[in-house]
């Protein structure tokens, strides 16, 4: 009988991709990143544990919408005022703040507890191909988005 390797979380090793969104599908784009901020694609990866990588998303004014989603899709929030629910078309959203859109993509891709919550806090979304993470010398993920 063989013993399941656990992971640690000290034992973790992260790394930093990026992402390049022009061209490409949001919600594909979106998938790919989720993947990495959880840890999937390494082979240590427990269900338990915060085993996943830094992600940096360029070129999110370049990214895609499939289909009539532009003009159909909707983000909606609350206020937290009684009647106050607010919300805006994608084509707005994706000219005025596409970063904020694939965030939202990313984050509704994640679980809602705190490995998805600190998951989120490695996702960094940039609107064109400027950033500042440089001197973490990430390395251009090659997955399928």
């Amino acid at each position: 009988m063989s013993n399941t390797f656990m992971p640690k979380a000290n034992e973790v090793q992260r790394k930093w991709y990026i992402i390049d969104a022009a061209g490409k599908p949001l919600g594909r784009v979106a998938t790919e990143a989720a993947t990495l901020l959880r840890g999937k694609h390494k082979p240590i990866y427990a269900p338990h544990c915060d085993c996943g990588d830094h992600v940096i998303i360029v070129n999110c004014k370049d990214a895609v919408l499939t289909g009539d989603k532009l003009k159909k899709k909707f983000y909606r929030w609350h206020t937290g005022w009684i009647g106050n629910l607010k919300e805006i078309r994608y084509d707005r959203l994706m000219e005025e703040k596409p970063d904020k859109a694939m965030s939202l993509a990313v984050n509704g891709m994640l679980p809602n507890t705190t490995l998805g919550r600190k998951a989120a806090t490695r996702l960094r979304v940039y609107r064109d191909d400027q950033h500042n993470n440089a001197a973490q010398k990430p390395e251009i993920w090659g997955g399928d988005a």
